[in-house]
């Protein structure tokens, strides 16, 4: 068995982190902004964004699905191989979830989602403006849920990195293998 992931599998989880990166600190500034062409650009980066990771994530999944990630190293106490398969799959599920969340939104909104502005989206609902902020609310919250975990995520490979003094960061960062 591989012990570290496909280059497939390590610049698909780069990408993707590298795309939600930029959208969720794009989304909380551009929350706020007072309407302008300005504000509604930004929202059409947020998409294209949101629908490339969705797209992104469905190969991912497709990817891991059909090929054995390496296994957690023996010496992982069970709990933690309990918690590392659970965050992974909790991230897998809201790198779904999120931009699905904020395409609906859009189309409950009345605004239709256009990526790069060449292709436009079915709208998935009709307009709403009270499930348009139901979502919006949705939207946000799964955004926040991410964004723990994905401290959680950090958090738990720099210290394997740096505390057990282990290879799971090198199987994803290249650089660091032994």
């Amino acid at each position: 068995m591989n012990d570290h992931y496909t280059p497939t599998a390590i610049a698909l989880h780069w990408l993707i982190a590298l795309l939600i990166f930029v959208a969720f600190p794009l989304g909380i500034y551009m929350h706020d902004l007072p309407l302008s062409p300005d504000k509604l650009r930004l929202y059409s980066y947020h998409k294209w964004i949101g629908v490339t990771v969705f797209m992104l994530a469905v190969v991912r999944i497709y990817w891991r699905a059909t090929h054995v990630p390496p296994a957690l190293p023996d010496s992982m106490p069970g709990w933690e191989k309990i918690a590392a398969h659970a965050t992974h799959y909790a991230l897998y599920a809201l790198i779904l979830a999120i931009p699905l969340s904020g395409w609906l939104m859009s189309s409950a909104k009345g605004f239709q989602t256009v990526w790069f502005g060449v292709l436009p989206l079915p709208d998935l609902l009709d307009k709403s403006e009270d499930l348009g902020k139901q979502l919006q609310q949705v939207h946000m919250l799964l955004n926040f849920a991410l964004f723990g975990l994905l401290l959680g995520h950090v958090g738990a490979a720099l210290k394997h990195h740096f505390i057990q003094h282990d290879d799971i960061l090198a199987r994803m960062v290249t650089f660091l293998r032994k």
